[in-house]
């Protein structure tokens, strides 16, 4: 009997297009067939996973999703006996923290295959790329600067400029972030959005690219946003995007931006798990990444697409621009509790910018919530 499986994935072509072509091609060489369903991004990044895992075989996930799904035993491990030689072979491939982070309490939760972080995106037509926090307030003075602060995009960008400041926000039980350091960081936020559109309030990182691409757009640069290499492609939008390291506020160079990325996991309510495992495993693997799964749109989560020439070529170098900052990144706290944390932390840090508040009282509150959050 032939084996159909069903799939849960987000809504862009970055997200959907790798998934649907190399399942075309999964299904010519193996009989089983896939079909993708996609749901917003901002359901990926809140919508509870169990629910997925009950209608879907394999789901794509978000790290920072494997406490809660561990504790609700609603997905397979994917470290399985007698496969430890592809399983090495996958690890080997990571780019940087992208493998490690869907690992929880000793298990492998779900393989890396889309790897992003907080890049910088900016036009080569109107701007050079931007090194400094300096250089981005000049910018957003003169109107050319856009940030996402959607949730949870507001607290990505104060992850990440805590740990380039040398002092990265916690990812274990305590207090989330020195308040001295927590309270300087908002405060510098404040000052950037004090010079943005407030529409940016409203702004994931997807609204935001579209912004900068549209023909014509002035704005030059978004300093902290998800690098998404669809943009970056000739034709995909009228105005192409280049990426590159995110500016340094520290000493470190572009190192602890907020990981990103996506990973593909197998329900452990699925009636076929063997055959979802095994596709698992293949969509991950590196000939299958650095080849189809890139030429369709994707941007992988395997070392060999990362270096590849070809793949860098078609993309405007996105992979060996960004890479620096992918091998800094940040992983971030990954406990049970911690997702309605996040939310509930990007709309505190809103609020607490939109009524131009004191980053001491805003910190205080998010040291207050994240110690709560781990019950």
């Amino acid at each position: 009997m032939s084996v159909k499986l069903k799939g849960m994935t987000w809504s862009h072509p970055r997200g959907y297009d790798p998934l649907v072509a190399c399942s075309a091609l999964y299904k010519q060489q193996t009989g089983v067939e896939i079909e993708w369903d996609k749901r917003s991004l901002q359901d990926f990044e809140s919508f509870p996973v169990e629910e997925l895992a009950r209608t879907y075989d394999l789901v794509v996930i978000d790290h920072p999703h494997v406490g809660q799904i561990t504790a609700e035993n609603c997905l397979t491990p994917l470290d399985i006996d007698g496969r430890e030689t592809a399983f090495d072979t996958l690890a080997a491939g990571s780019v940087g923290e992208s493998f490690r982070s869907y690992n929880w309490q000793g298990r492998q939760w779900a393989f890396p295959i889309d790897a992003a972080t907080q890049a910088q995106a900016y036009r080569e037509d109107l701007v050079d790329p931007i090194e400094s926090w300096e250089e981005v307030l000049e910018v957003a003075e003169q109107g050319g600067v856009l940030l996402p602060l959607r949730p949870p995009h507001s607290l990505m960008t104060f992850y990440t400029l805590c740990a380039n400041l040398m002092v990265p926000c916690a990812s274990s039980d305590g207090m989330l972030v020195d308040p001295e350091i927590g309270a300087g960081v908002f405060d510098m936020i404040a000052e950037l959005v004090d010079l943005i559109d407030p529409a940016c309030f409203d702004m994931d990182p997807i609204a935001v690219l579209e912004k900068m691409a549209e023909e014509d757009s002035v704005i030059a640069c978004s300093p902290y946003i998800y690098g998404y290499v669809s943009y970056a492609v000739e034709g995909f939008r009228k105005n192409v995007l280049t990426f590159a390291d995110i500016p340094e506020t520290g000493m470190i160079g572009p190192a602890g931006s907020a990981l990103g990325g996506t990973g593909i996991a197998v329900s452990s309510f699925s009636k076929a798990r063997d055959a979802a495992v095994d596709f698992a495993y293949w969509i991950a693997s590196a000939d299958i990444q650095k080849g189809l799964y890139a030429s369709s749109g994707g941007q992988p989560g395997h070392a060999a697409a990362w270096e590849d020439e070809k793949v860098n070529e078609a993309t405007g170098d996105f992979y060996a621009n960004t890479r620096m900052t992918l091998e800094g990144a940040w992983v971030r706290p990954r406990h049970n509790g911690y997702m309605a944390f996040q939310q509930a932390a990007s709309e505190r840090i809103n609020a607490g910018l939109k009524a131009r508040e004191s980053g001491v009282a805003v910190v205080a509150d998010l040291n207050r919530m994240f110690a709560e959050s781990f019950g």
